[in-house]
């Protein structure tokens, strides 16, 4: 049930596009263990004065290849597991088109099982008792 959104700067292709979504994806079953089917995400393309860095921080180098990933799950990750889906969505990607990790900001939302609905006006996560 995580949700994704990815935002990049305009003109990445097609196949560019498809190998981040699916690194992540692939990092989010290998470390957070969700099913296969559960693929919600958006790729924005942005101009590139609409994606904003420094030019470095925390002493990371950052370039014009700057790649924002914020993901949105429910609550209940400990802090090893979150380290691990960082660490596994920066490999995915370099494994797939050698993307410098330092160009990957991601941030991790968490919420819980009432603030999901996957449509019929419901909230299918809700356990009713």
């Amino acid at each position: 049930m995580p949700f994704v959104r990815i935002s990049l700067v305009k003109g990445a292709t097609v196949d560019f596009k498809h190998h981040i979504s699916q690194s992540i994806h692939q990092a989010l079953i290998d470390t957070f263990g969700i099913p296969e089917n559960d693929l919600f995400q958006i790729i924005e393309e942005l101009d590139n004065d609409n994606i904003i860095y420094p030019p470095q921080y925390l002493g990371i180098p950052h370039t014009e290849k700057m790649i924002y990933i914020r993901v949105t799950a429910k609550l209940g990750r400990s802090t090893q597991m979150k380290q691990a889906l960082y660490r596994a969505i920066a490999d995915e990607i370099y494994r797939r088109i050698q993307h410098n990790s330092n160009n990957l900001v991601i941030s991790l939302i968490e919420n819980s099982e009432a603030d999901w609905s996957f449509g019929k006006s419901e909230a299918q996560l809700v356990r009713n008792h």
